[in-house]
């Protein structure tokens, strides 16, 4: 379904209207070679929409290119002390421009704003308050990663900084285009980043290992992911009589029916949920955590919560009949996740592996909320990602510090670090609070939100069990924390550095950030409410 728009001479670049892709719209049946055009409603409200990117500025497309733009700068720096400066100031770059966009959409409109497009590439780019609350967080988890670099003193900063700015480059490309193609596209690009970051800066057999495994999992993951698109593309060149597209919008009209509907369904769910990690497709996360580049790799991967992302704008509008279908097995997965893996948690003995354990527990909680269908379960998923991907970044920082000191993770050789770094033990204890739901952090109203909405859909009792697995995280959360900081030092413990200045900075952002949102949540619920709306307008019962 191809909506006008004002294109110029010879498929130039231009600004697109605003446009809807999750409202109310009737569903086109269309056969082999049935003509397919919008419905009179559809035009009606493309329209009378208007064009959002002031002056026609593209500000997506700036958005995506800037990182590119500062990693083959700060890679020509090489490892002068100028690639150092050079990529902090892209990756802050990065995060100013973000904020610009977020100044420029209406969060009251249901329409995805500030459109792009270039058809000869099946470039196609918009946002919504949704896609900006994950571009933030990738953005500043990005400009805190290459502080983070800095004060743990990486090798090679320089190419540390530039392959970060691909991979970010990646992520924004995953946030904002409305190809599945293209998120594809990106999705390889980043996880080529990671894998470099992994393999540039390993050193043992155990290192080796952990890649091997990661980089079987998410090729796997991969190719599910593009198998599923192979499924909707080839569903809608039938529908069209031969014409394949990847966009969006052309295939909500051409949405596959029955079992190519549960093939796409499946390819792309279980290709998402790989990265995401959602149990029992975790398997590469905890060896990762535990040998990769202890903070940098992890955060990349789970900070930012792409494969939720892509659900929502991918799997949800393309696949609906299947997604209602098979919503009370995903919960069921979801909520034994919560579970299995909290238990994992009590039984590990390093501090990486627990925070991996702990990342899987409540991705489930994300799974819960988004698979509610419901306005307020959407919105609580997309608001605990962003508190999940501050508190778990945060904690896997303060981790690699300790690890600076101490050169272990190891829980029964960690011990009185409080009385040494009592700012990061502070810092500790509160992202792992925020991530089960700490009042002043957003963990707090998103949990609220997740939970009321599965009251609604699947009863007290199922919502009672869910919260229980939230407790029983705060306890293993609780009890790594008395191991590793308020436990009695032992005798011939490591001595600790004192915290540095660099790590103040970056641990302070961080929880900034995190309680700013936490105690202003009310502009963050008003960003994604129409958005969360329009989401679940497809499924309301």
């Amino acid at each position: 379904m191809t909506f006008p728009a004002p294109l110029g001479a010879g498929g130039s670049l231009v600004s697109l209207p605003a446009h809807r892709l999750f409202a109310p719209v009737p569903t086109l049946r269309a056969r082999v070679g049935a003509p397919l055009t919008p419905s009179p409603l559809v035009q009606l409200q493309v329209a009378l929409l208007q064009p959002l990117v002031a002056d026609g500025l593209p500000l997506l497309l700036l958005l995506q290119v800037l990182p590119l733009l500062g990693a083959a700068v700060v890679f020509a720096f090489q490892e002068r002390s100028t690639a150092v400066v050079a990529g902090k100031v892209f990756a802050l770059l990065e995060l100013l421009l973000c904020i610009v966009v977020a100044s420029r959409i209406k969060p009251e409109s249901a329409t995805l704003q500030l459109a792009e497009r270039f058809v000869p590439l099946g470039y196609h780019v918009a946002v919504d308050g949704i896609s900006l609350v994950f571009l933030l967080v990738a953005a500043l988890l990005t400009f805190l990663m290459t502080l983070y670099g800095m004060s743990r003193g990486m090798i090679s900063p320089g190419r540390l900084f530039a392959v970060l700015l691909v991979a970010e480059a990646g992520l924004v490309g995953m946030l904002v285009t409305l190809n599945i193609a293209w998120f594809a596209a990106f999705s390889a690009l980043e996880l080529w980043a990671v894998t470099y970051l992994l393999r540039r800066w390993a050193s043992s057999r155990a290192e080796t290992q952990a890649l091997a495994r990661f980089v079987q999992y998410q090729a796997f993951g991969w190719a599910l992911f593009v198998g599923g698109c192979l499924v909707l593309g080839w569903s809608h060149a039938d529908a069209t009589g031969g014409r394949w597209s990847f966009d969006l919008f052309d295939l909500a009209g051409t949405v596959p029916a029955g079992k190519f509907q549960t093939a796409a369904f499946y390819l792309l769910f279980y290709g998402l949920a790989v990265r995401t990690p959602l149990f029992p497709l975790h398997g590469w996360l905890p060896n990762m955590a535990q040998h990769g580049l202890i903070a940098v790799g992890p955060a990349l991967m789970v900070g930012v919560k792409v494969g939720i992302y892509g659900m929502l704008r991918f799997v949800l509008p393309l696949t609906p009949a299947a997604v209602e279908y098979w919503q009370p097995y995903v919960v069921g997965f979801a909520m034994a996740g919560v579970f299995f893996t909290a238990a994992l948690a009590f039984q590990q003995s390093n501090l990486r592996r627990l925070l991996a354990f702990a990342v899987v527990s409540h991705t489930s909680l994300l799974i819960i909320g988004l698979f509610s269908l419901h306005e307020s379960g959407i919105q609580g998923a997309v608001l605990l990602a962003a508190n999940f991907g501050l508190a778990v970044t945060g904690m896997w920082f303060i981790v690699g510090f300790v690890f600076r000191r101490t050169g272990t993770t190891e829980l029964h050789e960690l011990s009185g670090l409080f009385e040494r770094i009592p700012f990061l033990a502070i810092a500790f204890l509160i992202f792992g609070l925020a991530i089960v739901g700490m009042p002043g952090t957003p963990g707090f109203d998103a949990a609220h939100l997740v939970l009321e909405a599965s009251i609604d859909r699947f009863g007290a009792l199922s919502t009672v069990a869910t919260a229980l697995g939230n407790v029983a995280a705060a306890g293993f959360l609780l009890w790594a924390f008395q191991k590793a900081f308020l436990s009695q030092a032992k005798a011939g413990a490591h001595d600790v550095d004192k915290t540095l200045i660099m790590e103040y900075l970056v641990c302070g952002v961080a929880l900034s950030a995190l309680l700013a949102i936490g105690f202003f949540t009310e502009p963050w619920l008003y960003l994604t409410e129409t958005a969360s709306q329009a989401a679940a307008a497809r499924f309301e019962r």
